[in-house]
């Protein structure tokens, strides 16, 4: 049994509502790219891709991964760090985030944050080590849990999305306190990750 087959086994079990949704929108298709070698490229590409659209996000970040690979064609920090401001403005970003992209850099190779021991380490403690850097705050943190470490009880209250899926799903006349999500989304611990990924799917569904 998989992780993902064990989260909907026990979150269809939690809430009718829940399981009607699960039912309708099919497996869940929420990957995490965990490897150790992805953590740096992950955290450059939720910053570069903050506020844009996917495409715009892909196209601008794929410009700036050119300017990061090394002799060997790796990401690498200390290439990416040898460009200038101008040469990432060049590549799309605002200088805001050629800025915290270089702060990334910066402290990724000086060691003050050691990507590649964020795997063993909990969900609280990722996300403080990910907020040292300028431009990561708790949204982009949770957002790696999920997608990149694969951590299954994220609960991003935060997020416009889960707090429209938590509002559609539970008919809620208005958008719900953090408070009230975390009350909801008990029942479905330990499985929130895979929760979201259907209250997404939810809000697609009604918007799209």
């Amino acid at each position: 049994m998989t992780t993902h087959d064990e989260a909907i086994r026990h979150l269809s079990a939690a809430d009718p509502r829940l399981a009607a949704l699960i039912a309708r929108t099919g497996p869940c298709r929420m990957g995490a790219r965990a490897a150790e070698s992805d953590h740096f490229e992950g955290l450059v590409s939720a910053i570069a891709s903050q506020q844009l659209s996917t495409k715009a996000a892909a196209t601008i970040f794929a410009r700036v991964k050119a300017l990061g690979l090394d002799e060997t064609g790796r990401f690498h920090p200390t290439t990416l760090l040898a460009r200038d401001e101008m040469s990432l403005r060049g590549a799309g970003l605002s200088g805001q985030k050629a800025r915290y992209i270089r702060d990334v850099c910066e402290k990724v190779t000086s060691g003050a944050l050691a990507l590649d021991s964020l795997h063993a380490i909990d969900d609280e403690a990722v996300i403080e080590a990910l907020c040292s850097v300028k431009g990561v705050g708790r949204w982009t943190a949770e957002m790696f849990l999920m997608f990149r470490l694969g951590r299954p009880d994220v609960l991003p209250v935060g997020d416009l999305g889960i707090q429209k899926g938590f509002m559609k799903l539970f008919a809620l006349k208005t958008l719900p306190t953090p408070e009230k999500m975390a009350k909801l989304a008990k029942p479905f611990r330990p499985h929130r990750s895979v929760a979201c990924w259907y209250l997404w799917r939810l809000v697609e569904e009604q918007e799209g």
